[in-house]
Formats: structure tokens, C-alpha cells, sequence
């Protein structure tokens, strides 16, 4: 493998992690550290289908306004 392809596929296994710690599915990063690319993209994929888009990051909150006709 390339040094290029190795640095890259490293560098997406991190963004991986991290997102898969910010959503709190995972507690410890030394489990995640094992798992292949592969793994760990269907890993995001399966939590990314399961919840919704907005949960534990923040929801939308709309402000009600009173409207004079």
C-alpha cells in the first residue's frame, strides 16, 4: 500500500472515531482503535440509520411568534 493510501485511509479511521465517540455509542477509544476501516464506517452507518439527526448534538429549536393579521 502506497504511503499516500495508508495516510489517508488513517486519517479517515480518526474522523471515524471521533464521531463515533462524539455520539456516545462508544465510551472508550481503545476498542474502537481495532476495528478496521470498513468496520467502522458500517459501524457510523448503522447509528447514523437508527437515530435521529439531532440527537445528542443539539436540537432545532423554533421561536413562536405572535403574527398580527
Amino acid at each position: 500500500m502506497s504511503y499516500n493510501l495508508r495516510k489517508a485511509v488513517e486519517e479517515r479511521r480518526k474522523k471515524l472515531i471521533n464521531k463515533l465517540l462524539v455520539c456516545n455509542v462508544y465510551k472508550d477509544k481503545e476498542e474502537l482503535m481495532y476495528l478496521t476501516l470498513s468496520e467502522l464506517e458500517n459501524e457510523y452507518k448503522s447509528i447514523q440509520s437508527n437515530g435521529h439527526p439531532h440527537d445528542n448534538m443539539g436540537s432545532i429549536q423554533w421561536i413562536n411568534r405572535n403574527k398580527t393579521l
